[in-house]
């Protein structure tokens, strides 16, 4: 497989579970600003969306939109148990709390990433919405050590990066249990391996 990725942004997340996984795959570094890959490639040539991540299975056909890869690279490992199993309620459940990750978190912050000339007014109004989605994800994870039952799931990741960006986006620091929630995944081995190899 390959992935195609840009240093830091939400194509971390599959980056962690290809890791988690323990299974073969190759990077594909795509420069942010130029939407091309370090050979050169237009990212458009890849992916007519022409944004990350994208991941490319063996057999050459592509997959984009961040919460269905890593729905899809759950199930394709059901042994790694880093989803609930299709067709259960618990999992739709789980589909809840990754679209909630999606489209209330992540999505929130185009504002500061990608729409230009945005006011002040308007910042203020993402900024306090964005607090407030933290603050739900935060009601989610309760006392739990993870923010879907007793192990690390692909919802994890999703939420490691999401929370980091919202808090980098917003100034607003992440404290009490999320801070250590973070603190925690941040410390995996996968993690920590993806977090590095995005660095070179």
């Amino acid at each position: 497989m390959k992935l195609y990725y840009s240093p830091q942004v939400c194509s971390l997340v599959p980056h962690i579970v290809l890791r988690e996984l323990g299974v073969p795959f190759e990077l594909v570094r795509v420069d942010f600003k130029t939407k091309t890959t370090s050979a050169g490639r237009p990212l458009e040539a890849i992916t007519a969306k022409s944004y990350v991540p994208v991941l490319e299975l063996d057999g050459g056909e592509r997959l984009t939109e961040l919460a269905v890869i890593v729905r899809y690279l759950a199930d394709a490992s059901p042994q790694a148990g880093l989803a609930p199993a299709p067709g259960s309620f618990e999992r739709v459940r789980f589909d809840e709390l990754l679209h909630f990750i999606a489209t209330e978190l992540h999505k929130g912050f185009a504002p500061y990433t990608l729409m230009p000339n945005v006011g002040d007014e308007a910042k203020q109004w993402t900024k306090d919405r964005l607090v407030g989605r933290v603050e739900l994800l935060r009601a989610e994870l309760g006392a739990r050590e993870y923010v879907f039952g007793d192990r690390f799931t692909v919802a994890d990741a999703y939420a490691f990066w999401a929370l980091r960006a919202s808090s980098f986006l917003t100034k607003v620091p992440l404290e009490g249990t999320l801070k250590e929630y973070v603190s925690r995944l941040a410390a995996r081995p996968a993690v920590r391996e993806a977090v590095d190899a995005e660095k070179r």
